[in-house]
């Protein structure tokens, strides 16, 4: 497994920095494009639809509305706006399962979820893209992530006792999330430091990131509570040694639309 894992990501790891960083405009929408479609293939399996017709179809309708959304980029600021709603909503419905999956069991519901899921995450980073050091800000929210991913696998298995979410991922711990909370603003604080912010662009900077990384748990935890509800451990297996596409960007749905909608609130960019 381990040397399928490092296969894979040997594979994976330039086609992505290529895609993510070098390609720009039209070419960038379209690379994450496909990115996403793969996810909502996936995420149709979150919903019930074993069928692969059905899946296919739902991949397609997600394709659509991202094809709309970028020749209608005024539509932005609603999909940001959405998508802040629902992660403020699935942070609730996380804490509360499973009694909250009374609420969302249809597939149709996880079917419309999929779509806040999604079409935000790739909203985001196409509004990162065209704002001023589109590539550092999609750096920068990116590693706020992984530091925090690092941190809290390190800190939960040494200090973990008090469970974060037992019925959703019993892995994970409160510990876990103090820890990896602790790395990315140390992080966020050297930054700062670096660029002489003033304190208040200090205090603004910390507060965003823990913003972001608290939103990229929620969206960890939201695709583990689907998977539980469905009774699966990967979204798909198109990563072999690394489970679906869902799997790596799970906690990266929740936090680009976050880190687009702090930075549009503190002007950076306009939308």
């Amino acid at each position: 497994m381990l040397k399928q894992r490092i296969i894979t990501a040997l594979i994976l790891l330039p086609i992505a920095l290529g895609g993510f960083f070098l390609l720009n405009g039209g070419d960038f929408a379209l690379f994450i494009g496909f990115v996403v479609t793969l996810g909502a293939w996936e995420w149709a399996r979150l919903a019930g639809l074993m069928a692969q017709p059905l899946r296919i179809a739902y991949a397609a309708v997600v394709a659509g509305a991202l094809m709309l959304l970028y020749l209608m980029p005024d539509l932005a600021p609603w999909v940001l706006g959405a998508s802040v709603i629902w992660w403020g909503l699935a942070t609730w419905l996380v804490l509360t399962y499973p009694r909250s999956s009374e609420l969302w069991s249809s597939a149709a519901c996880r079917l419309l979820i999929g779509l806040l899921v999604l079409l935000p995450a790739w909203q985001g980073l196409v509004l990162l893209k065209h704002w001023p050091l589109g590539n550092g800000l999609i750096l920068s929210v990116m590693v706020l992530v992984w530091a925090a991913d690092i941190g809290a696998y390190f800190s939960g298995r040494a200090f973990g006792k008090r469970k974060l979410a037992p019925q959703v991922s019993p892995g994970k711990s409160w510990e876990g999330v103090y820890g990896g909370l602790t790395v990315s603003l140390l992080i966020a604080l050297g930054v700062g430091l670096v660029r002489e912010w003033s304190i208040g662009q200090l205090l603004l900077g910390l507060l965003g990131a823990v913003v972001v990384v608290m939103a990229s748990v929620v969206g960890d935890l939201t695709e583990s509570m689907f998977k539980r509800r469905e009774g699966i451990k990967d979204s798909s297996n198109l990563l072999p040694g690394h489970g679906g596409v869902l799997d790596r960007i799970d906690s990266l749905t929740a936090a680009i639309p976050m880190f687009a909608v702090l930075l549009w609130a503190a002007e950076w960019g306009v939308m």
